[in-house]
């Protein structure tokens, strides 16, 4: 279960990169532009505010998102990014850390892409963080719930929508958190999902206990109370032929 909340308590880190990614799209009156997986819809209303004459259409998985959405005035609806096709019209489409969920997600991306109109803008985004020292420590306290790095390199994703005009590139955020275990909060609301869905809430609070020192190590906190996160992104704009 996804919570609101929780990711939206780091959305001006979360929002940098999905208005970089956007900046890299050159649609100038696009017909449809749909967020997929619009999480809490904090982003959905800048496609809005790009392109006004655009019929704006967002859906995540998540009810508890959609409802958040809904809550906060976009119309937002309950569909699953593994079986959404885009309608006709479709001249923009983004999805932004949504992907990383998704193993299979370089084919269907070639699917999307297979599936625009020629002129059609498909951009995307996700954490590229997987071998930081977060995620790393993670594995090592429960390593029967590692799995490989679900994203591709730059020049993977370049390759895949190579019959198009692509943009693919990377970029390394250093995030200046506050607060106490800021990064397990950072954590919290993403990575760390699939292990509270497998832990009962004894097992959770003893991870959390064994987890909180050791990211307080690789993450020290600076004489001013803050620290430093390093988080690498990777995005990817296809112009489609």
């Amino acid at each position: 279960m996804w919570d609101p909340g929780k990711y939206l308590a780091f959305a001006d880190h979360r929002s940098r990169p999905f208005y970089e990614l956007i900046a890299r799209v050159g649609a100038t009156s696009p017909r449809r532009v749909v967020d997929a997986g619009c999480g809490p819809g904090h982003l959905t209303s800048a496609l809005s505010l790009r392109w006004p004459s655009a019929v704006v259409e967002a859906f995540d998985s998540s009810p508890e998102m959609v409802s958040a959405a809904v809550a906060a005035g976009v119309p937002a609806v309950v569909d699953d990014v593994t079986t959404w096709q885009p309608k006709p019209d479709t001249d923009v489409l983004v999805t932004n850390a949504v992907l990383q969920w998704v193993p299979s997600h370089p084919a269907l991306l070639a699917s999307w892409a297979s599936a625009l109109s020629p002129g059609a803008w498909l951009a995307m985004q996700v954490p590229g963080n997987f071998d930081g020292q977060s995620h790393a420590l993670v594995r090592s306290l429960v390593p029967e719930l590692a799995r490989d790095s679900p994203v591709l390199s730059p020049v993977e994703y370049a390759d895949l929508l190579s019959s198009h005009e692509v943009d693919a590139w990377e970029t390394t955020y250093v995030q200046r958190l506050s607060g106490p275990d800021p990064v397990l909060e950072w954590i919290k609301g993403t990575a760390l999902r699939p292990v509270r869905a497998a832990l009962d809430d004894a097992e959770w609070k003893d991870f959390l206990g064994a987890l909180a020192p050791l990211l307080r190590e690789a993450y020290p906190m600076r004489p001013d109370g803050t620290t430093w996160f390093p988080f690498r992104r990777i995005f990817v704009v296809a112009h489609i032929r």
